[in-house]
């Protein structure tokens, strides 16, 4: 495979190849890139999705948040638009690291630390993602990669597998407001189906941390460590899908105050670090 990432913007990924040239995710032309939502792929960090009116209590702190969508809410953290540090690059390895503390206005109360390492090696992607919280008091947490698998190939749409057993029921925002229930019928893909018509916008959970796209003569599994306890699936307006490793439940920092069961945020003391890797793994004729 051959790998281009974007140090400068947030160190996210603007293509990736078979060595055939066929592209893995979305095709990204770099004279049209405007932030990482144009990108291949990019990291969420220190949290991953969407925030309930940008704000919530952590603490007894009340935190409002900058709102950075339309619609009222601030999403996907803040360091994909923002540039990383290069410690270290070889032929099939890049790392970055990232300082929250380099900027004066992060869109988040707390300073932290982050890195983010890709390993090519035969046929696998491997990315690593670490969080650690740089401040003096205890941060909440969250962490995830936003992959856009690019869905047809040679007229072919691919057969799904994503073993996870829950998804939210969500509102117009896409907000979840309370627990993950049993997925019904047209939401399951525990046994692998075709997309189809379906375009999805929906947060799975109690997952094995496997999915897998089939598209018969060839095939992608993405395989991703414990801490990314939920994914989300996400058929994209351009025609590409997003399979989104993340560590908790969309808005899990109010579900989370709330009480909610099962939306896996994490609380990092000052100096404790988040951590997990996901592998993209090809198989078939390439």
């Amino acid at each position: 495979m051959t790998l281009d990432i974007l140090p400068t913007l947030g160190a996210s990924v603007l293509n990736l190849r078979a060595a055939s040239g066929r592209a893995l995710l979305r095709e990204v032309n770099p004279a049209q890139v405007r932030s990482s939502s144009d990108c291949a792929s990019f990291t969420l960090l220190p949290f991953s999705n969407r925030v309930r009116d940008a704000h919530f209590v952590f603490a007894g702190r009340e935190v409002q948040l900058r709102v950075t969508t339309k619609d009222g809410l601030t999403q996907h953290g803040d360091v994909r638009n923002r540039p990383w540090q290069v410690r270290e690059r070889g032929e099939a390895h890049l790392i970055c690291d990232f300082d929250s503390r380099r900027f004066a206005d992060m869109n988040w109360p707390w300073a932290f630390t982050a890195s983010v390492e890709y390993r090519l090696h035969g046929p696998h992607l491997d990315t690593s993602v670490t969080l650690t919280n740089a401040d003096t008091e205890p941060m909440p947490a969250g962490l995830g990669l936003h992959p856009y698998f690019a869905r047809w190939h040679d007229g072919h749409d691919p057969t799904l597998h994503l073993g996870a057993a829950l998804t939210y029921d969500t509102d117009e925002r896409s907000l979840p407001s309370q627990e993950a229930r049993p997925v019904h019928a047209d939401e399951d893909y525990r046994h692998p189906a075709p997309l189809g018509p379906r375009r999805p916008d929906r947060v799975y959970t109690a997952w094995d941390g496997v999915a897998r796209l089939d598209w018969g003569v060839r095939g992608l599994t993405l395989t991703a460590d414990n801490v990314f306890s939920h994914a989300v699936l996400f058929a994209a307006p351009d025609g590409s899908l997003a399979l989104e490793p993340v560590s908790h439940a969309t808005d899990a920092l109010n579900l989370a105050a709330r009480g909610v069961m099962g939306a896996d945020l994490r609380v990092l003391d000052p100096g404790q670090s988040l951590a997990g890797a996901v592998r993209l793994t090809l198989d078939g004729r390439w």
